[in-house]
């Protein structure tokens, strides 16, 4: 079997993990001479240096939870967190989870996880400049972000997609090029990298000639395609055997998402769905994981 025909087998294949999969597509990356791929390929496998450079699939906006002591023995646990309590120029890095690890963290994480969440703590010395301003007469005692596991497993299905979409357009330009002897470019570079720019980082290449109409076009495409796929998750949801008492504060999120399409509105109810499936991980997650990085390309 040759080795485009591997990797899309691969990719295809949920049982597979994608640390594997990566590691042949580093082999195709080099018969390819497509250094551009290969630092993908890398990043995957190896963790990203910084936030700045992770792709959108690895950035997921979360909500945040806590413990609360106040007088007399009260308290608060497992209490949700308004984002709006934080003073602004604190909130950076709270109202979104960075995925920098490698590939086989993210699915070791995904195996080890019971609960259907994550957590990921806060830093202590935030916690204690913060804590005494989120609920009146308590104070945090420790606060974290809650990263439901379906996020994970979304951006490990965006690295699955990104590949088979790949490696179908090498294969459909020339299909023994998985089979090339190293420095042999089976096909031109220029061809690579707009393949590579297409389905992997993403279509800019009408951003780079300057062609204003098709940027339009596509902007336009991009809500036509987010109210699409709203639609989808709305339906999704709809069959998902979700208990009738939280069915419309859930459908409802989504509708109002749908309904702010492109306007400031809709992190708000962006974030009140991503609470309730924190909520309902076990029956949600399986339906929504699909959709979360679509979700995510759509905050303005």
């Amino acid at each position: 079997m040759s080795l485009l025909r591997q990797i899309q087998d691969a990719a295809i294949d949920s049982k597979a993990d994608v640390a594997s999969l990566l590691r042949r597509c580093k082999v195709l990356a080099a018969r390819l001479s497509s250094n551009e791929f290969k630092q993908w390929v890398e990043s995957e496998l190896s963790g990203y240096d910084s936030i700045e450079a992770l792709p959108d699939y690895r950035i997921v906006q979360v909500n945040s939870k806590g413990h609360f002591s106040g007088m007399f023995g009260s308290g608060l646990r497992n209490a949700n967190i308004p984002i709006f309590c934080i003073p602004e120029e604190l909130r950076k890095g709270l109202e979104c989870s960075y995925f920098t690890m490698p590939v086989a963290a993210m699915e070791s994480l995904i195996q080890d996880s019971s609960e259907g969440t994550l957590q990921e703590p806060w830093n202590p010395d935030l916690v204690a400049i913060v804590g005494g301003n989120i609920y009146q007469n308590m104070n945090c005692m420790q606060a974290w972000k809650v990263i439901p596991t379906a996020s994970l497993v979304a951006a490990l299905d965006a690295v699955r997609t990104r590949i088979l979409n790949f490696v179908l357009e090498i294969e459909a330009t020339d299909p023994t090029a998985g089979e090339a002897q190293l420095n042999s470019n089976p096909i031109p570079q220029e061809k690579i990298h707009q393949i590579f720019n297409t389905y992997v980082t993403g279509n800019i290449q009408n951003l780079a000639t300057g062609n204003a109409g098709a940027v339009s076009q596509e902007a336009s495409s991009s809500e036509l395609s987010g109210i699409g796929a709203l639609n989808d998750l709305l339906a999704a949801v709809q069959k998902s055997g979700l208990p009738s008492d939280v069915r419309p504060e859930i459908e409802g999120s989504i509708i109002g998402m749908r309904s702010t399409l492109g306007e400031r509105g809709f992190k708000e109810h962006y974030h009140k769905f991503m609470g309730s499936l924190a909520d309902h991980m076990q029956v949600l997650g399986p339906v929504v994981a699909p959709f979360l990085p679509a979700l995510s390309a759509l905050l303005p």
